[in-house]
């Protein structure tokens, strides 16, 4: 090998590595594109679901929490809250409770605010966040407590 670094190994190593990296691209997108459709579960949305996410919006909860790692880290990450408070033997009566019992006055603690929602509205909210738990997210969060 020449001790010399020439233009044409230059541009040869140009060439090559931006073929590499767009092949590379091109393979990402089209497995990424053939894998999203068999992890999507919209066709579970009931009208239940979509009010839910209205109080989520309503209330800005994604103001202080995260779902799915997107919102603020004020609070915990609630994507997968039904799954860790019980599941179907118990998360939906828990996430409902906790969220009547605020504020904890608990000292030392942040302090979540009372929303004073109606019963339909946390049934509402508690369906939301159970669909959301069973969203394929190829583990992530990589903790259960996210």
């Amino acid at each position: 090998m020449s001790d010399k670094f020439t233009k044409a190994m230059a541009r040869n190593i140009f060439y090559g590595g931006s073929l590499f990296f767009i092949l590379l691209f091109i393979g990402l997108t089209v497995d990424t594109s053939s894998a999203l459709p068999k992890r999507d579960h919209r066709e579970n949305i009931t009208p239940q679901v979509a009010m839910g996410k209205d109080v989520w919006e309503k209330n800005d909860c994604i103001g202080c929490h995260t779902l799915l790692g997107e919102g603020a880290y004020y609070a915990p990450e609630l994507g997968n809250v039904y799954q860790r408070r019980g599941g179907d033997q118990g998360g939906g009566a828990f996430i409902k409770a906790w969220i009547k019992a605020q504020p904890s006055k608990a000292p030392g603690r942040r302090q979540m605010p009372q929303f004073n929602l109606t019963e339909e509205e946390l049934e509402a909210l508690v369906a939301f966040l159970k669909w959301t738990s069973e969203i394929n997210t190829a583990d992530w969060p990589p903790n259960i407590e996210g």
